[in-house]
């Protein structure tokens, strides 16, 4: 389970999430860049960090084995 080839997937799949939470929460106050909540946006991204990085595992099991994705390659 722990090949390169899956933490090198799953660390791209994390940081993207991550930073789609970020930006998605960014998008949503209609305040300064310096008047937003950091903490509390940064423990909601890591949040979706933490579930992306699950569900990496919970797909091992799944598609091409010993990889972070549920479908198999070619599908």
């Amino acid at each position: 389970m722990f090949t390169l080839v899956f933490i090198q997937s799953t660390a791209e799949r994390v940081v993207r999430t991550v930073a789609q939470t970020l930006l998605a929460l960014i998008g949503t106050n209609v305040v300064a860049v310096t008047d937003l909540d950091w903490p509390q946006m940064l423990a909601a991204a890591a949040t979706s960090g933490v579930v992306a990085f699950l569900t990496c595992v919970v797909a091992t099991g799944v598609g091409d084995k010993g990889t972070p994705s549920f479908l198999a390659e070619g599908e």
